[in-house]
Formats: structure tokens, C-alpha cells, sequence
């Protein structure tokens, strides 16, 4: 009997900072996966500031590169960002700038693909409007936006320790449910999907719509 393989994530925290409350919630979003389900932390640190004379001159640089096939080859995509200035961070968004170059691959990377935004933020309203601000990018992109949930972790400073581990309780479940429900998610759209591939490698018709 063959075995179902798990649920694959990727997970990226918008944030480069160390001791950042984002990546300290990604790593806990990542250790709170239900069975049947991984999340692999890859990071945007290493991207440069996007240059359209650079992509031009040396094309698309190698972590960016690694990060679209990681992203491609995935079930689902988990974006864990803070909140600047009512909306999301620039070294993010830069990211996911140079992940939808070139045009042509869009759709190898983001198209289809389940999203689910998350965030932390020292402030009383979590990153309420950066997540909102980032639904208008990932659809542009095509993406499938989850909104089966949200995670809001307001006075971040309160919620994780010096270790970056979650002290309340509250929130702890909050993340266990906010992860549960995106990889459910993200299964029920994987499963029609699954079933076409396993049917056309056995010569069979495509189900009628």
C-alpha cells in the first residue's frame, strides 16, 4: 500500500531581524504542523534589492532562484509579516518581487498556489493591515488566498519570551488551529489534483465537468 506523502509548506518570515516576532511565530507555526503536514522555513535574508538592470545584466539571482523551485514544487506557501507603517514591510515585499521575475514564470510559482498570511506585531491590532495589504499582491499574482482563518498576534512583546517561545497558552492554540485549518486546506485542493495525475498515468479519461 503506497503512503500518502505529507502536506508540504513553505513557510517565510518577512522579517530579517534577529529576534524577530514573525520568525520566532513561523518556527512555532512550524513545530505546531498537525500529522500529515511539514513546513520548511526558507528565508528571504540573502535577496538583494531588486534592480531591473541587474536581473538584466546577471539574471535572476541563485536564492531567488532555489526559493521559486522550493515554492513550485510545494502545496502551500506561508507568509509570516510584520507591520510597518500601516502596511507590509519593504525587504518582503522585495522578495516577493524578485520571486515573480521573470513574468513568464508567475505562474509555475504562484499560480493555484494556497496562501496563508500570518503575522506578530508589538501593537495592539497584530498586522491587521498589512495582511490586508498583501491580498491585492498575491492575487495579482494568482495565487489562492486562504481565508478560512487568521493569526493576529498583538503585544508581541508580552506573547513570546527572550527564546522566542509562545508563553500564552491562548495563543499557542491559536496557531495549532490557524495551521490545522490551511493544511486542511490545502488537502481538499490537492486531492481532486492528486486523483487527475493518478487517473492520466493509468491511461485513464478525464472526468467529465
Amino acid at each position: 500500500m503506497n503512503s500518502v506523502p505529507p502536506i508540504s509548506i513553505i513557510g517565510i518570515s518577512g522579517s530579517t531581524r534577529r529576534g524577530s516576532f514573525n520568525s520566532a511565530l513561523l518556527r512555532a507555526a512550524a513545530s505546531s504542523m498537525p500529522q500529515g503536514g511539514e513546513l520548511r522555513i526558507e528565508s528571504i535574508a540573502s535577496i538583494p534589492l531588486y534592480n531591473g538592470d541587474e536581473e538584466a545584466a546577471r539574471g535572476i539571482p541563485e536564492a531567488v532562484a532555489r526559493l521559486k523551485d522550493a515554492i513550485a514544487e510545494a502545496d502551500g506557501l506561508l507568509l509570516v509579516s510584520p507591520e510597518y507603517n500601516n502596511s507590509f514591510p519593504g525587504v518582503a515585499k522585495n522578495g516577493i518581487d524578485w520571486l515573480s521575475r521573470p513574468p513568464a514564470d508567475i505562474a509555475r510559482v504562484f499560480s493555484g498556489k494556497p496562501v496563508a498570511i500570518a503575522g506578530a506585531s508589538p501593537g495592539g491590532f497584530g498586522t491587521l493591515l498589512s495582511q490586508n495589504a498583501w491580498l491585492p499582491v498575491f492575487k495579482t499574482l494568482g495565487a489562492e488566498l486562504w481565508s478560512g482563518g487568521r493569526l493576529l498576534v498583538s503585544r508581541a512583546g508580552s506573547v513570546f519570551d527572550a527564546n522566542g517561545e509562545i508563553q500564552d497558552p491562548r495563543v499557542r492554540e491559536n496557531v495549532r488551529s490557524f495551521v490545522a485549518g490551511f493544511v486542511a486546506y490545502v488537502s481538499a485542493r490537492k486531492r481532486p489534483v492528486d486523483a487527475r495525475i493518478a487517473g492520466e498515468q493509468r491511461g485513464l479519461p478525464p472526468a467529465r465537468r
